[in-house]
């Protein structure tokens, strides 16, 4: 048994910089977890438009409201056995944001054909995602997100392009500075670029058997649909 993330990599992960071997290791089968505690040096916005969308996806801790320069972040990736019997990894960030901490929360599970990763967003996972993983040639992970699906009862629905968005994460090992550095930018194909942060941290790791799962920090509703 190996992590939801090398499984989805196959041999391109050993291609990864050791120490993001290490994080995203985290899982079932290592009994670890993985804190990231930092600085996002810049959380920007798009056009002022956006704000309302990013304001009503703040409600379910979808994307971040607020820009911000200098911002104090937390990550905690911790993996459990969800409802429906499946390895989950939660990516739930904190940004220490002036007048309130805001939260973007994710879960990530491998995809049935384990081919990718299936990353549900927010609090009641309304919206779900693929993710493809990629080695960079310096050893960093590039994330590219592929199709958006909305579900919530009876309904399963692809988000159209027009109103949907495509994420870009890239993460990095900085030996000089003993950091992780993350950049992360979410683009709409017909408006631009939306929402991003990027900065570094630092990464501890725990005993998941030991440490568990907090309180607060796994969904309201998990979805059963990949």
């Amino acid at each position: 048994m190996t992590s939801i993330f090398r499984t989805a990599m196959g041999t391109d992960f050993d291609r990864l910089h050791p120490q993001l071997q290490r994080r995203f290791s985290v899982g079932l089968a290592s009994g670890e977890a993985c804190t990231g505690r930092g600085v996002m040096d810049r959380v920007w916005h798009g056009a002022p438009w956006v704000k309302p969308f990013l304001a009503l996806g703040a409600t379910r801790n979808i994307l971040v409201p607020t820009p911000g320069r200098a911002v104090p972040f937390v990550i905690e990736n911790v993996p459990y056995t969800d409802t429906h019997g499946r390895e989950t990894v939660t990516f739930v960030r904190t940004f220490d944001l002036p007048g309130r901490p805001r939260r973007f929360d994710a879960q990530m599970v491998l995809s049935p054909k384990g081919d990718r990763i299936l990353d549900y967003l927010g609090t009641h996972q309304h919206l779900a995602s693929e993710l493809h993983l990629t080695a960079e040639p310096d050893g960093s992970l590039l994330i590219r997100s592929g199709e958006h699906r909305f579900r919530e009862g009876m309904v399963d629905v692809r988000v159209p392009e027009l109103i949907g968005a495509t994420a870009e994460v890239r993460e990095s090992y900085d030996d000089n500075t003993a950091r992780f550095r993350i950049q992360v930018q979410v683009v709409n194909r017909y408006f631009g670029p939306l929402f991003g942060y990027e900065g570094s941290f630092e990464a501890t790791y725990e005993n998941i058997r030991t440490h568990g799962v907090r309180r607060g920090l796994r969904p309201v509703r998990e979805e059963a649909r990949a």
